[in-house]
């Protein structure tokens, strides 16, 4: 595969302007900078290589090449199906299934989404590290953002930062809902007697979300959820905490009569192209709709 690169022609405006200012204001830092400086990266203006004190001249060609990316040696590549909404040279879109980890753990070290994508990568001589940009958890299925190098998950990270990648959720949560739309504000922390369960306590991180009802069947409801703060469990400790919790998450007190895990999926995913800058937006479905729709 092709080292990654950006390349810029240049404006008027940006006339005499050193090459190290010009990168600066189009987001590429020092470090990266020296990275392309030591480890095998190229910056070209019309073809030849300069170094970061050249100034550009109009209609100047500016090519950065970053530095090949090598795999980490430690994760493993396994031969696992993804399925992949979209690609590009900077990224990956993939509906995770439940039942299968984001990132290798301790409890589930293998057949994660990590370990699939460098199986995918190999396959398809994709030399990168894996850079996972929004994470779910084990049991939540849905679209997870990937990055397919340092620098586009950098991008995607200041993005993060801003709150301008947006993520939609749906879930099916327990009860009868007497709003049809609402907002939990409730600071989260770690529940003190385990190391993976959370709750609602007064020296929490401020956490907030959103939620909406698209319809109410007997004793389950089915809603849209969106965060304002990304705090581990959030939808599913704030579910339990307004007394709803989601179906088929007995750790936070749901039923697996209905559903065997905790039925959330994140949905929509909306953000625009760090590199192109053109809005993109994708969409699921829910597994556990089609059932739900036959049962009532």
């Amino acid at each position: 595969m092709k080292q990654f690169s950006l390349k810029w022609i240049i404006q008027p405006e940006d006339h005499h302007k050193e090459i190290k200012q010009y990168l600066k204001e189009h987001h590429i830092s020092k470090r990266a900078l020296t990275d392309i400086k030591f480890n095998g990266g190229k910056i070209l203006v019309n073809r030849c290589e300069q170094n970061v004190r050249y100034r550009l001249q109009k209609q100047d060609v500016l090519e950065i090449i970053f530095p090949q990316e090598q795999p980490s040696e430690s994760l493993l590549a396994e031969d696992i199906s993804l399925e992949i909404i979209y690609e590009d040279e900077s990224m990956i879109v993939i509906n995770k299934p439940p039942y299968m980890s984001t990132i290798p753990s301790r409890e589930h070290p293998r057949s994660s989404l990590a370990n699939a994508l460098m199986g995918y990568y190999q396959r398809h001589s994709i030399n990168a590290a894996i850079h996972i940009v929004t994470r779910l958890d084990r049991n939540t299925s849905g679209l997870v953002l990937v990055a397919k190098n340092r620098f586009v998950h950098h991008l995607f990270s200041q993005m993060q930062q801003k709150r301008d990648i947006h993520r939609t959720y749906e879930a099916l949560a327990e009860g009868q809902f007497t709003e049809e739309n609402g907002i939990i504000e409730a600071p989260i922390g770690r529940k003190e007697t385990s190391i993976i369960e959370r709750e609602v306590r007064s020296d929490g991180q401020y956490a907030r979300t959103h939620f909406e009802v698209i319809q109410q069947y007997p004793n389950v409801a089915h809603l849209k959820l969106w965060l304002d703060t990304g705090r581990t469990h959030q939808i599913r400790v704030h579910m339990a905490y307004l007394g709803h919790p989601l179906v088929g998450d007995e750790l936070y007190g749901g039923s697996i009569e209905l559903y065997p895990h905790q039925a959330l999926h994140c949905s929509q995913l909306t953000f625009v192209h760090p590199i192109e800058n053109k809005p993109l937006t994708f969409h699921t479905k829910a597994p556990f709709l089609d059932k739900i729709m036959q049962m009532f």
